[in-house]
This record gives C-alpha cells, structure tokens and sequence, in this order.
C-alpha cells in the first residue's frame, strides 16, 4: 500500500451525501446560530491547530497501520478515533447502533466485550487508500479526549488493581516488577498483580519500554493514536464535557432521535483528587519527566498542568 498524504482533507471540511456541508448548514441554521457549544468547538479546533503549526516541523505521511483506531460509519459518513480510558466502550456501542442496520438499538443493551471485538466494527485501516482518502475528505471526524494524567490513573487502576485483567498482569506486570522493584518475591514474578504506580511510572520513562515496542493503547498518548496534526478533526470532544459533546456529534450526522449516547453512572471513576493522590508518592523528578512524556496531549487539548505537581 502507498503511503497517502492527508494535506487535501486538511484543507477540506465534511462534505456530506449532497455535496453541501451539514456542519455549514448546521451552522447557518437558528437552532445553532450564535450557539456556545458551538464556539467551544472552534476553539479547540483552532486551539489545535495553532499547537500543531508550533510544534511540528515536518509532517509525516499516513500509512494505513496509523488508521487502525478509527472506527469507520459509512451509513452517517463518521469516523471516530477511539482513544481507551475516554468513554470508548460506550462510544463503539453507539457506533454499533449506528451501523447495525437495526440490529441493537439500545448501546446499553450491548456487552462490554462485545463493544471490543474486532470484527463489530471496521476501521479505516481495512480500507483501500482511494477509499480512506475519500473518507478523509468528507467524512465528520472526531475524538475524544480526557486530562492526560487522569486518564493515565484511570488505566493504572484498571489495568493493575483489579484482579480479573490477569492477561495485563501476565503480559506487563511481571516486566514491570522484574526490571522495576528490588528484590520481587517469587509469587510477585510469577503473577505481576500487585505492580505498584510509582512502578508503572518508572516502566513508562524506562527507555527500553518504547524501544522494545510502542506503549499499549491504554497509556499511549492521544496524539500517537490519533494522529491529530494530520487529520483535521471536526469536533474534538472531551470526558470532562461528553454528555453535551456526544449529543452534539449525534445531532450533527442526523442520527436518529432515538440513539442516545449511555449517561454515565460510574461511582468508581477516576477523579482529579484521586490522580492526585497517585502523585503524592512520586518524586518532583520523575513527575516532570512523566509531565514531558505526556506534553503533546496537555497542549494539543488544551490541558492545563496539575496543580498537585511538584514541578514547577
């Protein structure tokens, strides 16, 4: 597969089924004139925009291996980059209703696991490059976002505390507490269930980790999954607004009045407090070498540095 260059869609906004933007036609229209949610978009838009020219000097081509977390809905012509740890079950249990052709009509009704398997929904990836290109070019495209630390926390917890991931312990667990902690039992070797977070931080600014292999998807950045410097996002959503943000996509494409993204009722989520709690055992050091390892994402979307960091 040829490499493509996004430099046209960047150029382009979402041309929908008749050729006439509905992002225009949204906008033109009473029910959004002078509306608040849409100005917050704008301005993340340019926000990113000003970032990137900043920031990156050259700008790389997109191989189709860069497009595998962009979940592809050819019926409302969506594309949506899925980033874990920011709503992305219920966001790919949404795309199903979206384009199961009638077959769920309730996300909530759709397993957890089942939003995860593969073959549910296509991505960008499995396309052709004349048929991502096209895509690109007109379909709405967004993401979803969250504090980088937050959601750093928020994957630790998930991926380390809870004692059903024995897949994750397996895989990174033991690594991590074999090359991070000084004298492991042999029941911490041999299960990596009990990894510590200032262990995890140490296994994330490690320069063997990245070098081995890229990180996992649950504590990459946003900007490495997403690619947000080369594909021009239209909407850029965010955790701390998703409720009003999701709504606004769904309104957007024209999906039916009946698809309602699922209110979240989790008691156990990830707050500012408990992040911060986290840090209060890693050093100034290290918390600002994590700080420089996650940079990109606070500036990207417009993050502003934790006040519990002891960095400046």
């Amino acid at each position: 597969l040829t490499p493509f260059s996004a430099s046209e869609e960047m150029r382009s906004t979402w041309q929908g089924k008749a050729g006439r933007s509905p992002l225009q036609s949204l906008y033109e229209s009473d029910q959004f004139e002078q509306s608040s949610l849409q100005a917050v978009h704008q301005q993340r838009r340019e926000m990113l925009s000003n970032i990137c020219s900043r920031y990156t000097r050259k700008r790389r081509l997109l191989q189709p291996d860069d497009l595998r977390h962009l979940v592809v809905d050819d019926t409302h012509g969506l594309l949506y980059c899925y980033v874990p740890k920011v709503a992305c079950t219920n966001w790919k249990r949404v795309m199903m209703v979206l384009t199961g052709q009638g077959k769920y009509q309730d996300p909530l009704e759709i397993p957890a696991h089942e939003a995860h398997v593969p073959s549910n929904l296509r991505t960008l990836s499995e396309y052709s490059v004349p048929e991502i290109n096209s895509r690109l070019r007109s379909y709405l495209k967004f993401v979803f976002v969250r504090e980088p630390f937050e959601r750093l926390v928020s994957a630790y917890r998930n991926k380390f505390t809870l004692s059903y991931n024995t897949a994750f312990h397996k895989r990174y667990g033991t690594k991590i507490i074999r090359r991070h902690r000084q004298e492991p039992s042999d029941r911490a070797l041999e299960r990596g269930d009990d990894v510590r977070f200032e262990e995890f931080v140490y296994y994330l600014l490690d320069p063997r980790t990245q070098q081995e292999e890229p990180f996992n998807e649950h504590w990459e950045r946003v900007h490495s999954l997403c690619h947000p410097c080369i594909i021009h996002y239209d909407v850029v959503g965010k955790y701390e607004t998703l409720a009003e943000d999701a709504n606004y996509i769904l309104q957007l494409v024209g999906a039916d009045a009946s698809v309602k993204f699922p209110a979240s009722s989790k008691t156990t989520r990830t707050t500012d407090d408990m992040t911060a709690q986290f840090f209060q055992d890693i050093s100034p050091f290290y918390q600002r070498r994590l700080f420089n390892l996650y940079k990109m994402d606070y500036l990207l979307f417009n993050y502003s540095i934790p006040s519990y960091l002891r960095i400046r």
